[in-house]
This record gives structure tokens, sequence and C-alpha cells, in this order.
């Protein structure tokens, strides 16, 4: 099967790709599909990298709608009014350094003004020279040059806290929230003062995070304190991220349905990103948290390894069988060979399927599951040889399983217990070290058993919660370093459940499996223009506009959950467990599988663009004519990148919240997960189908024995491609853990771990009286300054008088 591409896979070299135009989450050329043994074309490996974001242009361009087309030379209308009137008839570019710092600092007083039009006016200005001045320009590279240069301009004069004002101001506005409340129908004009505030901030944020070895030494200063900035509690004493959660629950609840939340969502992931570290940086932040530990270093780089893997030939689709079985027959009848010696070549062939078992595999709802590539015995043909590789793209590493397989310590103790039952007849708990007694072959497990052992940066965080919690005085008062991380964190603890459950609602409105309910929330505010489209050409343009603007918001929401939860797992594992219970409870895991039952190639081959309405190239060139083919035709491109990103990062949360967790497991096999997960590894593509079969092998011991049976297939699969656990019987059904098992115990017991340690570090209020030192000394008692309330200072003769002087003493029996 043929995905995308274009059709014959070019040969294009390294150099040409660079220079092919890869904009709005497109996806490369293709490699030249191979052809099998039958003479089927075979689906390509999906050129994507995975990566924090999509490329600099394309996160720009996602920023606006199509419907926010006309608002570019809008602003630029006002930026020129204000420009001409206090600068000559020069352009912005041939200004010197001087002058553009004057007009910047004039445009940031002209925020201040009262008049809300006025106000408006400026701040769609600033967001015109945030934009890169683009008239002046006349390639996009010029505009993204000009963009950097005035963005770290606007910083340096103070632009981004004026903006964090207004943007509050707008946030508390009773008056649109009322009015928009009031309105049945809500459009792009009833959040015009939010949009734009939002998008100079976005641009801000986005910006300055991009990395330039050209930029300034100045600049590389300016960058870092502003990230220290937007992570410390200095704008209304929370970090910027915390006021954004608050728009997100705010609109939820239905008091402000005019907030433009795809912008708000996107400044939001920016700025979690920007503070907190991509995935590069929570690497190396998790490398220097082992050596503070002791611990040894990590197995191998997760990253490279995960880029270095090849995705698995995708499942035969029911045509191709079919195909497959006329050729095969066809050839039957030319053969002439008698049955006889048929039968004898058959006994000797080892590459000759066994029909019976093919049947087998082929039963579990028409679904034929992944083929490994390297089980020649289970194809019926000999495999060609694999696709070459350029030796930059690829790490080399030696022949067998790209994972060193690792053990817990948990497993090492499961291990000697019952060897020590069955060869000794006793056990020693938790003890690892003593071997007498036992046979030779147990010491050299044991001794393999202890040479993958891995202890994570996790499992001691718990061991010193437990010991905080069981020996208060003697451990001390713990060090928390102030970290982004923890600030963050401390920022949303309050009301993280109704973050979540924000979060999760406006992910199911985006899903495209969800479908339009009454009492559903309304995403759509800040895309929908006053006047409904007339036309054909409109209508269709409105609506990839519509399935673009939900595929931005899922892209958005998964990459910040995604994100969060690998930081707070870092930061501390309680802060991660606290996080997934609420995501859990407000049913995550069903909303995330029922995103996946939906046809997942078509989700991902998409073409919910318009190549020549994106920004920056909408603002530099002349716009073509669209028509109704051009828009239906859509992108000659392989992929969607943002939906690609969305569907990687959905399948690392469902993983996140799993793993170990058996009643969140058993919620996969209950929610009958296995055919949804098996129909997304059709997708090529190896990241999307490692984390598959990960979320497929911890419950393939529930499944039952045919499921396994009907499946070996995708069992090899998981073989090869996922991280083996030594005595991990993860194939089998006979594991204490595939016993009945009281599900509820276990997630009550892990809430109760989590509210004791946020009472604990958090909850300064309720601290244990006990545990509070005591002061004895009579002088420091009496010499303690109280703070009396004002109105007892004024009738303070009062009192005096009524309860010193009025009542009599008798001293005697007070010295007695």
């Amino acid at each position: 099967m043929e995905v995308g591409g274009n059709g014959g896979g070019l040969p294009v070299n390294n150099k040409q790709r660079a220079m092919l135009p890869n904009k709005g989450g497109r996806g490369e050329f293709p490699r030249t599909p191979r052809k099998d043994s039958e003479g089927l074309s075979e689906s390509p490996d999906l050129e994507f990298e995975y990566s924090d974001t999509d490329k600099w242009a394309a996160e720009l361009s996602e920023l606006y709608s199509y419907t926010e087309g006309p608002e570019f030379a809008l602003n630029r209308k006002c930026f020129e009014e204000e420009f001409r009137a206090h600068v000559s008839d020069k352009k912005w570019t041939d200004l010197d350094a001087a002058q553009h710092r004057a007009h910047a600092m004039r445009l940031l007083d002209g925020l201040e003004v009262i008049g809300r039009e006025k106000r408006l006016k400026v701040a769609r200005a600033i967001l015109y020279m945030a934009q890169g001045a683009f008239a002046d320009c006349s390639c996009e590279a010029e505009v993204q040059y000009w963009m950097r240069y005035n963005i770290f301009l606007l910083l340096d004069v103070g632009t981004f806290s004026a903006l964090v004002e207004l943007l509050n101001m707008e946030i508390d506005n009773s008056a649109a929230c009322s009015s928009a409340v009031r309105k049945p129908a809500i459009s792009l004009a009833d959040s015009t003062d939010l949009r734009v505030l939002l998008n100079i901030m976005y641009l801000m944020v986005e910006t300055i995070q991009q990395d330039d070895p050209a930029d300034k030494p100045e600049w590389k200063i300016m960058k870092e304190t502003f990230r220290a900035e937007l992570g410390s509690p200095l704008f209304n004493n929370e970090p910027i991220s915390v006021m954004l959660f608050g728009m997100v629950t705010k609109f939820c609840s239905g008091h402000a349905p005019h907030f433009p939340m795809k912008k708000v969502l996107l400044l939001l992931w920016k700025s979690i990103l920007f503070t907190l570290g991509g995935f590069e940086q929570l690497q190396s932040i998790k490398v220097c948290k082992r050596e503070e530990l002791g611990l040894p270093p990590l197995p191998e780089d997760s990253i490279r390894v995960i880029r270095s893997m090849r995705a698995a030939s995708p499942p035969a689709s029911a045509s191709d069988l079919i195909e497959q079985q006329q050729k095969r027959a066809r050839r039957e009848h030319k053969a002439l060979i008698k049955q006889d010696n048929l039968d004898a070549f058959n006994e000797k062939d080892p590459y000759k399927a066994d029909d019976s078992r093919e049947d087998e595999d082929d039963n579990d709802d028409n679904d034929n599951s992944l083929e490994p590539e390297t089980f020649p015995l289970e194809r019926d043909e000999v495999m060609p040889p694999p696709i070459p590789h350029p030796p930059s793209e690829r790490v080399s590493f030696p022949k067998g399983l790209p994972w060193a397989p690792k053990v817990r310590e948990k497993d090492i103790e499961n291990f000697l217990e019952s060897s020590r039952s069955k060869f000794i007849g006793y056990t020693l708990g938790s003890d690892t070290d003593t071997v007498v007694g036992l046979p030779r072959p147990i010491h050299e497990s044991i001794k393999t058993l202890k040479q993958h052992k891995y202890i994570s940066v996790a499992e001691v965080q718990m061991a010193k919660e437990e010991e905080y919690q069981k020996t208060p005085l003697s451990v001390g008062e713990e060090e928390v370093e102030m970290c982004a991380t923890e600030l963050l964190y401390q920022g949303i603890l309050p009301s993280l459940p109704q973050y979540m459950i924000a979060l999760l609602k406006i992910l199911l409105a985006a899903a495209p499996t969800s479908k339009a309910k009454t009492d559903s929330i309304n995403i759509l505010a800040d895309v929908l223009p006053e006047e409904m489209p007339t036309t054909v050409l409109q209508s269709m343009k409105l609506g990839v506009d519509v399935n673009r603007h939900k595929e931005i918001i899922v892209k958005a929401i998964s990459a910040i959950l995604l994100l969060l939860l690998k930081h707070f797992k870092l930061n501390h594992v309680y802060q991660f467990e606290y996080m997934a219970q609420h995501l859990v409870f407000a049913n995550c895991i069903p909303l995330i599988l029922k995103f996946f039952n939906q046809n997942i190639m078509s989700y991902i081959t998409a073409k919910n663009s318009i190549s020549v309405l994106d920004f920056p190239y909408c603002v530099v060139h002349e716009l073509p004519e669209l028509t109704a083919e051009s828009l239906e035709a859509g992108d000659n491109t392989q992929f969607c990148w943002r939906n690609l990103f969305s569907c990687i990062n959905l399948l690392r949360i469902l993983n996140k919240l799993t793993k170990w967790k058996h009643s969140r497991t058993m919620m996969l096999v209950v929610f009958k997960s296995a055919p949804i997960l098996k129909r997304a590894l059709k997708v090529k593509q190896a990241m999307m189908q490692l984390y598959v079969l990960k979320l497929l092998k911890v419950q393939t011991k529930y499944l039952g024995r045919q499921w396994r049976k009907s499946n070996m297939k995708t069992m090899s699969a998981i073989y090869q491609k996922v991280r083996h656990r030594l005595n991990d019987d993860w194939a089998y059904g006979n594991d204490l853990d595939a016993r009945p098992w009281d599900f509820q115990a276990e997630e009550c017991a892990l809430r109760a771990s989590i509210e004791r340690f946020n009472s604990r570090r958090y909850d300064k209020s309720h601290s244990n009286p006990d545990f509070l030192p005591v002061d004895n000394c009579l002088q420091s008692v009496l010499g303690q300054r109280v703070d009396l309330p004002e109105d007892f200072q004024m009738n303070y003769d009062l009192w005096l008088e009524r309860e010193v002087f009025s009542k009599p003493i008798s001293w005697e029996e007070l010295l007695q």
C-alpha cells in the first residue's frame, strides 16, 4: 500500500532534501518503496523525526487560523499610522538601532492609555512588529530575521510585563464575559483583544526559545533571564503557566466562552517547554539526578536508540492477501510436479508457510498483526534485503536486541524467595545476598540478575519519603530545590484536579471521534467568522480551518500533559503520581483509547492545511486564486507532522499512566484496547510502533491463550523491539500479578502516600503539633512581640479596668 508521497519515491540526496520546502507540519519524500516477492508494494517508512516541536515556520503558522488572514493587513495599517505620525517616511528596516528603540518605547507608552480602541490599535502595531514588519521584507527568511530582531527589542524595553498586565485585565473583564455568555453564537470578533495580546506573547516565547548560533551575547543573556522570569512567580505572584491554566478552567466552566482556547493552549505549551525544557534537557536532567543520588549511569540513551530503530512491516490489507492467493493459485496451475514429489518438497522447504498457522494468525478482527523483520520462517516468502540507510541517520549498535535488559530489586527478591522455598524450604525475606544451600545454576542466575539490576530515581525518592514519614525528627527538614518544575507544581497544586479535567474536556471536544453534543464545550470560538460562508469554496476553506484548528488543539494538549508528567516524575515521583492519578480519575485512559478508535492512517495522512495561506508565506507572496479543486487536492505530502506527533504523545501518556499499575493495565483489558492498538500498528513509524507494542506487552498475560496463539507475529515484534525485564513472564498467564487483585486497594494506598507527601511538604498549617519545638524559657516567651488587634489597642484602658483593676486578686492563694 502506497501512503501519500510522490508515488514513485524520487531519489533525493541530503542536500536536495534540505532545500525542499517543508512547512506546516509536512513530511519529507518517502524512501523508495520495496517490492515483496509477490510483486506487492509495501508502504514506505514514514520519514518522521520526533522532536519537541515542528519546524519554526510551521509552529508560527499554526498560531493563526485562516479566518484571521485579513487581520495581517489591519495590523500593518495600525503600525504605519503610528509610524508615519512620529517617524519620517523611511522604511522600518532602514532605521538605526536608536530609532528602533525609541519607537518601541513610544508604542509601549501607548499601551498605558485608558481608551480601549486606542490601546487595541497600539497592540496591533506591536503585533505587526513581532510579525517581522513583513511589508518591508521580500522573502520568508527576511521576515524571520526581522521577527527575531524586533522581538528581542520588545523584550528589552519591557513589553512582556505590560502584556501580562493587560491580559490579566482582559481575563477579569466581567462585561466581556457576561456578554459572551448571553450570545447564542460566538465568533472571532468576541475575542479580538485577547487574540492580539496572546499572539504577541506567543510570538515572543516561541521566537526567544529558538536557538540561533548567530545571536548576540546580550540576546543570550536576555533569553536566560526571560526563561527564569517566566518560570518564577513574578507575574501576579504566580508563574505565567498557572495564569494560563486559570484561563483554561474558566473557559471550561462556561464563564468565559469567548476565550481563544487554541492560542491559550499553544502559549501554555510553549511556556512549559521553554521554562522546564524539552526531551533532550529531560535526558540530561535524568543523568545529573542519577549522579547526585550515586546511581550507576543509564544503560543507553533512549532518544538515540528510538531514532535508530526501523519500523516493522504493517499488516497486509485484505485486498493484498486476496491478490497473493490468486497469484499463488496461478503458480500452482503452471507447476508440472507430481503430488508426491510436491509433498516431499514441502517437508524439506524451511520457508514454506504453514497454511493452518497463517489462518490462525489472520483470524483476529481480519487484522493481520505486525510482521517482524527478522523471522523469515513466519512469512511465505524470503525477506528482501533491507533498505540501506544513510550512516548519518542511524546509530550502529551490535546485532541483537536494541535495549539492555533491566531487573528490579523486587524481581531478584521474588526469584530468591521461590528458589529458597523450592530447594531449602524456608525464606529470608528481602535478603538478596545469602545463597547458602542453593545449587550452582541458581548462583549463576542471581549473578546475571544483579548484573542487570536497575534502580530508578523514583525508587530512591519513594524510599526517602518513607524515611521522612517514619522518622521526621531524626531525618530533619527536607531541602527542596526551588527549580522551575517545583515552582510550577506548587503553583498548580491547589487546583490540579480541575486543570486536568479541563484539559481532558477540551481534548474530548477536539478529538475526531467525538460526536457533536449540545452539552459539549464550543472550542471553535476563535475560528468561526462573524458571517458564515455563502459559497462552496468558503465552506470548504472553513471546513479545512476547523479540522486544522482541532488538530492543533490535540497537539498542544498532548504535548502539555506529556511534558508535565515527565518533568514531575523526575522532580519527585509523588508529584507525577498525583497528576497521573487525577488523569486516571478523569477518564483519561478510555478517552485516549476512544481517540485511537478511528482510521488512524487517515488521521495521520490528513491534509487539513492550505500552504499558500500559512504565515509567513502569505504575507510576502502574491496569493494565487484558490479553487475547490486545489483545496480538495491538498498538499502533496506523505503525512501530517502534527497528527503523528499527537498520536505518539498520547501513546506515551497512556504508557506513563499504566506502567507498573496492574489496576490500570486491567482498564486497558476491560476497555478492549488490544484490537484498537493493533490497528495503530499499521502506521509504519518505529517510535509509534514501539509505544503501541509496550501497551500490548503489559496486557498480554491477561488476554488469554487464544489471543496469544492468534497473534504470534505481534508477540515476536514485542520480543524484538520492547525492552526485556529478566524474569518477567509477560507472555504467559502464570505470573502472580495476573491473578485476581484488589485493584481498588492499590489505588487507595497510592492515594494515601501522595496525600501524606503533599501534606508533609506543602501544607505547613496542618503540621503535627507534637513535632514542633517548644520554648520553655520564661524570658524569651515574655519577650516575644505580640501583634494586638487595632480595636483592642483603642479600648486598652477599658480592658485594664474591667479585667485587672476591678477584679480582686488574692496574692496569697496565687503564691501557694
